[in-house]
């Protein structure tokens, strides 16, 4: 079919991987002999009801004995018959209207053994159960047990607190000792020497028989602090690198050709020189250069480029790039860790390591703040034993100090603010997946979108048909039912709506690479490239319809904006910001759609690495980029950039590499995003000067040993209430 230029991306005709079933499948059946577990990536679900559609058709193919579709990361895995390959399955979920792609379900499964938040809940219910017996203790002694009676509770507290602070509190140790090794403070030293001092003071006042022991406090503080380690984890999106989506996403298996017998062979056996058959709808599993059979290349997962590219013997392909209309035989030239799927990834995984090194508010105010708890512990001790020389006293009031200046409020202040604003953003169709997100959001001082699915719907839509009459509307009907290429599906779907009767065509056939070709009332007729069916080439995307002894007639094709793709842009630079369009668009298509949105910066047929490197050319240039992308060609930038974003119906690998996913289809909350991250930056700075002050009044009066580490513990609760009060605001 033909695409004469590029101004939209092509819905791909088939799964990316129609070859074999996924390289989990030895792993499977080993330990299930009959059984094979197959994954597709499905980014058309978005509903209850796609679900339920997906398992119901998936669990029809023969041979499935279980579909089970998850919401969330909008992916099917599949338990089937050894068998059932992927492509039957993406035949499948085709047949029901649903896009999709095979992952290699021993990678994800490798890759989703995430137990932080389950460890994390665990030790904040142990320590929770066992806070609430040691108060009831507590409750006793302070209503006038003593003694043996009290000395018996001050015992069987210790029972229950030490081993409990043992467990829950190990990723304060932890955290705490990696720091003392490379002789640095962070948040959790204080929080750690609080605890450990709490827990010494009151095994020496049991020990002693004194009447005031502190277990309950230490485990309160555990609680809490627990709680908010918890909340902080929450605002994450449990997610593997992209560098790892990526790695999924690859082709498992390969058909080589062998002396003209076909092979099924795991990608890894394939060598530089092997000849390999790529059938339509496959994806390119290695670098390589086409020997035989034509066709046309879907390049926009890969490069962003819209049109999908005529492939004939001599071209040059490259791992990642979808097959459409005619089998393939390549030769490959790159294979494995050389091809150009694996370069994206280490560009992906370069880029997100360079983006961790940013450095929170959170801990910032922890290298501040860290050290001054210490100081004034150590001055309370060493005044008190001066002036009274009592260890036990000075022992007990530095306690005070260390429980009272305990930075629970400033461990609150981050996730409490994070998680009221991603609750009033996820309302607007927003979802914030990394914890920092919001803080460099706030910065942004240049927005740079993707065109392809980004700021355009990326299917394409017919333009005017005015010119074509009833014969001929009729004959590109019947010609374009018998393609699966993405023009003609758009084709099909708008005549269709139309209630256009297909022409009595015979003998239609597809030549791959061309477009398809019948026989009607006598005549030859085509649809399809402007050079195969006589026509010249013009600037806009189009099919050429052609009945033999007339001159052809062109049907052009155009991609609409996004909904909210104005207003967002409008926004943005109403508020200031620079916006820049990046695309792997042909020139011709970016400057149209730059001219339409009134953005006057813009770069067009950007590769991957091009992007990525001009995302940190602005960066060194002191900008905060915020990048906006949805295919495999901008996960590179959607790392590299300041901050991310991504629509949901982005490519797994793109959600996974953005640190914002748009639910919606409407773009215009993005402008709404960033004046949102400016008011939680603000209320975060608030809550670290509510903390501040807090500290200025607390810390004085324990220094004067006028609180215990009881009220001390009570008082640094109050200040993490206050902090939470003060996040809920955002609301």
């Amino acid at each position: 079919m033909s695409v004469e230029a590029a101004n939209f991306r092509p819905a791909i005709s088939a799964c990316p991987a129609c070859i074999a079933a996924p390289s989990a499948e030895d792993m499977a059946a080993r330990a299930l002999p009959k059984e094979a577990r197959i994954a597709l990536s499905v980014p058309g679900a978005h509903c209850g009801a796609c679900i339920s559609t997906l398992e119901r058709g998936l669990a029809q193919v023969p041979g499935v004995t279980d579909a089970r579709v998850n919401l969330t990361l909008k992916r099917a895995l599949i338990s089937a018959a050894p068998h059932v390959t992927a492509d039957s399955l993406i035949a499948a979920a085709r047949g029901l209207g649903y896009e999709a792609y095979e992952l290699d379900a021993g990678t994800l499964m490798a890759t989703q053994q995430d137990k932080a938040g389950r460890d994390l809940l665990m030790r904040l219910a142990v320590a929770g159960f066992a806070s609430m017996n040691v108060m009831l203790l507590s409750v006793s002694v302070w209503s006038g047990a003593e003694g043996a009676t009290r000395d018996l509770f001050h015992w069987i507290s210790a029972a229950i607190a030490f081993p409990t602070i043992a467990f829950s509190g190990q990723p304060f140790f932890a955290n705490a000792l990696k720091a003392w090794q490379t002789k640095r403070l962070n948040m959790d030293v204080p929080i750690v020497m609080a605890i450990l001092l709490a827990l010494a003071t009151s095994l020496s006042e049991t020990i002693q028989s004194g009447h005031h022991a502190y277990f309950d406090a230490a485990l309160t503080l555990v609680f809490f602090l627990l709680a908010g380690r918890y909340l902080d984890y929450r605002t994450r999106a449990i997610a593997r690198s992209a560098a790892q989506e990526l790695a999924a996403l690859e082709v498992p298996r390969a058909v080589r050709v062998t002396d003209g017998a076909e092979a099924t062979v795991s990608v890894s056996e394939l060598r530089v020189g092997d000849m390999i058959l790529v059938r339509p709808g496959g994806r390119m599993p290695v670098d390589g250069e086409i020997v035989a059979g034509t066709s046309e290349i879907d390049r926009s997962l890969l490069t962003g480029e819209s049109r999908p590219v005529f492939a004939a013997p001599g071209q040059m392909v490259s791992a990642g790039e979808v097959n459409l209309t005619g089998p393939l035989t390549l030769r490959a030239s790159a294979v494995g860790q050389d091809t150009s799927l694996h370069r994206i990834a280490d560009l992906v995984a370069i880029a997100e390591s360079g983006r961790s090194r940013y450095t929170s508010l959170a801990d910032m105010a922890a290298r501040l703040y860290a050290p001054m708890v210490h100081i004034f512990a150590a001055v309370a001790f060493a005044g008190w034993y001066y002036a009274t020389g009592d260890a036990r006293l000075s022992l007990n009031i530095a306690s005070a100090v260390l429980i009272i200046t305990c930075p629970c409020a400033l461990a609150l202040a981050v996730p409490a603010v994070t998680t009221a604003a991603s609750g009033r953003l996820f309302k607007r169709g927003l979802l914030i997946k990394d914890a920092t997100a919001l803080e460099r959001l706030a910065q942004v001082d240049t927005v740079v979108f993707d065109k392809t699915g980004t700021l355009t719907a990326g299917v394409p839509e017919v333009g005017d048909l005015t010119h074509l009459g009833t014969r001929d509307l009729s004959l590109a009907l019947a010609l374009s039912r018998a393609s699966a290429h993405p023009l003609s599906m758009a084709l099909r779907q708008a005549l269709t709506a139309r209630g256009v009767t297909p022409a009595a065509v015979t003998d239609i056939h597809e030549v791959p690479g061309y477009g398809t070709e019948g026989t009607w009332a006598g005549r030859r007729v085509r649809l399809g490239r402007a050079q195969w069916v006589g026509a010249d080439a013009t600037a806009a995307t189009a099919a050429w319809l052609s009945v033999a002894g007339e001159p052809p007639v062109e049907i052009t094709f155009t991609d609409r904006l996004r909904p909210g793709a104005a207003e967002a842009v409008t926004a943005l630079k109403a508020s200031g910001r620079t916006v820049i369009l990046m695309s792997g668009d042909s020139t011709g298509a970016v400057a149209a759609m730059a001219d339409r949105l009134g953005i006057t910066q813009w770069l067009a047929e950007a590769l991957p690495g091009d992007k990525a490197a001009r995302i940190a050319a602005l960066q060194a240039q002191g900008k905060r980029v915020l990048m906006v992308g949805d295919g495999l060609n901008d996960t590179a930038a959607l790392a590299a950039a300041h901050v991310s974003i991504s629509p949901a119906s982005a490519l797994d690998a793109a959600r996974v590499a953005s640190d914002i996913v748009l639910l919606g289809t409407d773009l215009s909350p993005i402008a709404e995003a960033i004046h949102t991250a400016e008011m939680a930056t603000r209320r975060i700075k608030q809550n670290f000067m509510l903390a501040k002050m807090y500290n200025l009044v607390a810390v004085p009066l324990a220094v004067a040993g006028l609180c215990s580490p009881l009220i001390a513990a009570l008082a640094m609760s109050s200040s993490s209430i206050i902090v939470s009060l003060n996040a809920l605001r955002l609301r």
